[in-house]
């Protein structure tokens, strides 16, 4: 079993940085499609970003392409978000998310409990 858990999210200015964890339990997180999804009070959760190290490649939503950045660290079995120039409509609880196919799909395997990020004007 994986258990995922989330931390650094909290409250940050229009154009501040913030860095989101997930450390992974249970298994090693290379051996599962990683990602993030984020969901905004009244609406539905979207994808963030996702990593295959299994297959290689990155992907990014067009919303936060340039800005956020995904990667991992094997010796912690921990990945991150790197997240930069956050705007206000990036305010969600986000969630990290590991699937076992090959890439993240819509509906991964395990998640996290989500942690708050509020992006303030």
């Amino acid at each position: 079993q994986v258990q995922l858990v989330e931390s650094g999210g909290g409250l940050v200015q229009a154009g501040g940085s913030l860095r989101l964890s997930c450390v992974v339990s249970g298994r090693t997180f290379s051996n599962y499609a990683m990602g993030w999804f984020r969901q905004a009070p009244g609406k539905e959760r979207e994808f963030v970003a996702a990593s295959s190290w299994r297959s290689g490649g990155t992907r990014y939503a067009d919303s936060v392409k340039g800005r956020f950045t995904i990667s991992g660290d094997n010796a912690k079995n921990t990945v991150y978000l790197e997240m930069n120039s956050l705007k206000p409509e990036d305010t969600a609880v986000y969630y990290c998310a590991a699937d076992r196919a090959l890439r993240v799909g819509p509906h991964p395997d395990y998640w996290g409990q989500g942690t708050q990020v509020t992006v303030s004007s």
